[in-house]
């Protein structure tokens, strides 16, 4: 169970250090911090587990965890730094690891073959479905960052639906990225619906960065052997 997308996977253990180390750089910011790994890593989740149908049984419900259990100390990690940072965090430690209970124990085993049996605008719908439900919800409270960790998943079933590594699908996810970004500096009130937006977006278009295809360049055979199949084979 492992993804694929380099660029993205770099800028996964970025952000991770950053939570990590946002009680000395800025605490105000590990709430925003948080929210935006529950985006990225329900993305990677749904990317590196290729199977659209879910095994029988109890062991399905829970196989996505036992693939790779390592994947879930980052989040403690996160718990434990959220109550580092002092007393007023400590329902976003609660919250934390509500939520990512929530994702992997519930919403994960529930909506991964829903969302890979609607077709690419029933997704689009569905994220949008999700974003405003994020802006209904305060920032730093458990059904947030839950609502995050199904806007991952949607985000990166879209991602795999549509023509990746393309650069005109580049532009757009960057394009999206920074007018969500734009949005949430010149209008404070949007911020809980831009920010998670400008997120997905941005990781859009680092997945499709990871897999940016080269202009093709088209085979041709060397002078000598054109020589030689240009050579006239005349009898006698």
């Amino acid at each position: 169970m492992k993804g694929e997308l380099k660029i993205l996977g770099v800028a996964h253990g970025l952000l991770l250090g950053l939570v990590l180390a946002s009680p000395m750089i800025a605490p105000s910011l590990l709430p925003w911090g948080a929210e935006a790994l529950f985006i990225i890593a329900a993305f990677q989740l749904r990317l590196a587990d290729r199977r659209w149908e879910t095994r029988a049984g109890l062991q399905g419900w829970f196989s996505h965890i036992r693939m790779a259990p390592a994947r879930l100390a980052p989040w403690a990690g996160t718990a434990v730094v959220a109550l580092i940072a002092g007393p007023e965090q400590a329902r976003l430690a609660a919250a934390i690891l509500i939520a990512i209970a929530m994702g992997e124990l519930l919403i994960y085993p529930v909506i991964a073959n829903l969302l890979g049996r609607l077709p690419r605008l029933g997704l689009a719908g569905a994220i949008l479905l999700l974003l405003i439900g994020c802006g209904l919800a305060e920032p730093g409270q458990a059904a947030r960052f839950a609502m995050a960790f199904a806007l991952g998943m949607g985000g990166c079933v879209f991602w795999l639906r549509g023509p990746d590594g393309e650069p005109g699908a580049t532009l757009m996810a960057l394009a999206g990225a920074i007018a969500a970004m734009t949005a949430a500096l010149l209008a404070p009130g949007a911020q809980t619906v831009a920010i998670p937006a400008a997120i997905l977006c941005l990781t859009l278009t680092l997945a499709h960065l990871s897999v940016m295809r080269r202009h093709p360049l088209h085979w041709r055979l060397s002078n000598g052997m054109s020589r030689v199949l240009r050579r006239p084979t005349g009898l006698g």
